[in-house]
């Protein structure tokens, strides 16, 4: 009997969450609209668990336009109340107003530097992910100083849901940087 493949602990056996792992985490992000949504997800994962995020994405690509930040950008009180009595996605005042708050700033951010993933990945060395040799989960970090600098510029900004924390998320969903401990399948 052959062994199971090395993977990363926190996917654990939920198909789902595998699969995420597999096909997604830490693969290099260029695309403005996919950036956009893992930071509508961060934000509203914010105090939550990844998985519970995970398990209603599809909800919340059907709430938030399909990701389309101009629409998002465009959302009206209306459109936050009916976002409020959605109960697909995490219905949480501040969290939802957010969402729409800072798809407005990111806007703002591509036109200033033409689009997002040039801005973000400026903060990495030579704009290059980096490439971490973890041998376990205990040695990645929640943050580091990238994810701090880029979260204190998006909070001088008035971005919301987006602290150092969830930006250091981000950057690993969408691989800015590549965590997947030494040995992982996905690596």
């Amino acid at each position: 009997m052959s062994a199971a493949p090395k993977r990363c602990g926190w996917c654990g056996t939920d198909p789902l969450y595998i699969r995420y792992h597999d096909e997604e985490w830490g693969k290099p992000v260029h695309d403005d609209k996919v950036l956009f949504e893992f930071l509508i997800l961060e934000g509203a994962q914010a105090g939550l668990s990844w998985i519970t995020i995970l398990r209603r994405r599809e909800s919340y690509r059907a709430a938030f336009a399909d990701f389309d930040v101009q629409k998002v950008a465009a959302f009206t009180e209306e459109d936050a109340a009916r976002l409020m009595n959605d109960t697909g996605i995490i219905r949480n005042k501040l969290k939802v107003n957010s969402a729409i708050k800072n798809a407005q700033l990111f806007i703002t951010i591509q036109k200033e530097f033409g689009s997002f993933s040039n801005y973000i990945r400026g903060f990495l060395p030579d704009q290059q992910p980096v490439v971490n040799h973890f041998k376990s989960l205990g040695e990645v970090p929640a943050k580091t100083a990238i994810s701090d600098a880029i979260s204190s510029d998006m909070k001088k900004r008035g971005f919301k849901f987006f602290g150092t924390t969830i930006c250091y998320a981000h950057m690993q969903a969408t691989g800015m940087v590549n965590d997947h401990i030494e040995g992982c399948i996905a690596r």
